[in-house]
């Protein structure tokens, strides 16, 4: 919910705007049936200005309501998406392996985009329209009270009947909804993601069946949700004039004596359809309600209220300073009884690793696939927590340090670099904003691009959606230029000759250690054999220890 000071004026708007629409009905109808007795015009001014007023305002204060109550609830909106992602920025990476892609979309747009119901369609007809009915009810108290009972009676059983009836109809299509729309999402990303190889392996197909089946799916507990909520209007409908006849019968014996007079008869019988349509309202807000209350739920199962003990937790604000690698005593990155798991996993990944990296040394950890390399590179960049042991960083224990400061010291190149769909220009600013097109240049003639740059018609070229417009070796050597325009103390090179033929790895390698400073110190973590000469000394894993 915005915080009341923005709502209210919203909120006040729209009770002005409906109560202005019932008292234009019951004016108008005071004013033409009276009209029709043929009294001195004298006696009419005022009813013919209440309506030009009622007319006036009803739209004048529908414009403010929705100006009002939008801005407050979009206002917030951002607010909340900002919060979400917050929650969300601890548990990245390693905290949402587990989680599909079309969930976390849906998450941060779909279920947060319904939170905006909440003001819009719940709270704010709530107060208008159940207040403005009952304002109606008390009206027609004073006009005849037999018709306000006949009114009061057909709101209840509208309000009673109408939500039963959506939540019997629409409330399972409205909970499926969000699982659904994630669903066609997680099959869309997948089909566009993986297309080439779906087209190689001629699965394509298949892949496309699964999004029509999705889509198929998701369109059917629409129309469901849709159908239920015509059926409420429908009811609403039914009893609007159900009220209105049944006004007619408890008021008509009043016209007959003379106790009730005609202009009263006509608002008593012509105002519950203004309070029905205002009324309406009501019963959808309920089904919002569903609506909005799944959408909490999916947001809170998506968003743990701790952060999972595999992962760091913040002890300081972040850090716009590195972490210092050295210190007077000369320790630099050092491990000591370090253990590790993966969040969910049963059995830890790292059992026990004792691991030394000095400024500049070129350190080769190598292993088999499931010895543990990619979380050994994890917990160096603190994606990870160590379960046991210790972590320090020229002497600091890491859990002293931000997570931000950690990452400011050692920087990661993973097995497929993240690129963007931008130029190379932008790809390398991520690294370094204040670099200049010199020093761009000059970083990627360093890491052996500087023939492909050319070639390329220099750093405006794109290399497309997750670099779909470069080679493996290439986007590494991206990569890696963004690590050294950085400027990161350690530098840990997670696999990358995986996506490099075997031939080329070799000198991919030699480019790749070659191009770093004498003063950064590399991690490289491989399962191939590295050329002579290239690292100081090596580490082999088995089974998540350290081998001797």
């Amino acid at each position: 919910m915005p915080p009341w000071r923005r709502f209210w004026p919203g909120a006040a708007s729209g009770f002005l705007s409906e109560a202005s629409a019932v008292a234009l009905l019951a004016c108008s109808a005071w004013l033409i049936v009276f009209a029709s007795e043929q009294p001195p015009v004298l006696f009419l001014g005022t009813a013919v200005v209440g309506v030009r007023a009622f007319a006036l305002s009803r739209a004048a204060f529908r414009y403010t309501e929705r100006l009002a109550s939008h801005d407050a609830a979009l206002r917030q909106l951002a607010t909340t998406r900002t919060d979400l992602v917050r929650r969300l920025i601890p548990l990245a990476p390693d905290g949402l392996t587990r989680t599909r892609r079309g969930s976390v979309l849906g998450a941060l747009v779909d279920d947060v985009d319904e939170l905006q119901n909440l003001p819009l369609r719940v709270v704010l007809p709530l107060v208008s329209s159940a207040s403005v009915a009952l304002g109606a009810v008390v009206l027609i108290a004073f006009v005849w009270w037999p018709a306000a009972l006949t009114l009061l009676a057909c709101l209840v059983v509208a309000g009673v009947i109408a939500t039963g009836w959506g939540w019997a109809a629409g409330s399972r299509a409205e909970r499926s909804i969000a699982p659904l729309r994630a669903r066609l999402a997680d099959a869309v990303l997948d089909h566009l993601g993986s297309l080439d190889v779906l087209v190689a392996y001629g699965a394509e197909p298949a892949a496309r069946e699964r999004i029509r089946s999705a889509d198929a799916a998701l369109r059917r507990a629409v129309v469901r949700r849709a159908a239920a909520q015509a059926g409420t209007t429908a009811l609403v409908s039914l009893l609007a004039g159900a009220a209105s006849v049944l006004a007619v019968l408890a008021a008509a014996p009043a016209v007959g004596d003379g106790t009730l007079t005609a202009p009263a008869f006509a608002v008593a019988v012509l105002v519950p359809m203004a309070v029905f349509e205002v009324f309406t309202a009501v019963p959808l807000a309920a089904s919002s309600w569903r609506q909005v209350r799944a959408a909490a739920e999916r947001i809170a199962a998506s968003v743990p209220d701790e952060i999972p003990a595999e992962l760091p937790a913040e002890a300081t604000e972040p850090s716009a300073v590195a972490a210092p690698l050295t210190s007077a005593d000369g320790a630099g990155l050092r491990l000591r009884g370090v253990s590790a798991r993966w969040p969910g996993a049963a059995a830890p990944a790292l059992h026990g690793i004792d691991l030394d990296v000095r400024p500049g040394e070129r350190l080769l950890v190598v292993g088999s696939s499931g010895a543990g390399k990619t979380t050994l590179a994890h917990v160096l960049v603190r994606f990870l927590e160590p379960a046991t042991g210790t972590y320090s960083l020229g002497g600091t224990d890491v859990r002293e340090l931000s997570a931000d400061a950690v990452r400011r010291t050692v920087g990661l190149c993973e097995q497929q670099p993240m690129l963007f769909d931008e130029d190379i220009r932008q790809n390398l600013l991520f690294a370094r904003d204040t670099a200049t097109d010199a020093e761009l240049e000059a970083v990627l003639e360093r890491v052996g691009l500087g023939a492909w740059l050319r070639e390329r018609g220099g750093l405006d070229a794109r290399v497309g959606e997750r670099g779909a417009l470069v080679s493996g070796g290439q986007a590494q050597r991206i990569a890696l230029a963004r690590g050294i325009l950085r400027a990161f103390p350690v530098l840990v090179l997670d696999e990358p000759t995986a996506g490099v033929d075997p031939a080329a790895s070799d000198a991919l390698l030699t480019d790749l250690l070659g191009a770093v400073g004498p003063d950064q110190a590399v991690v490289l973590i491989s399962h191939v054999t590295v050329p002579a000469g290239l690292v100081d000394r090596t580490v082999r894993l088995e089974d998540g220890s350290a081998a001797s």
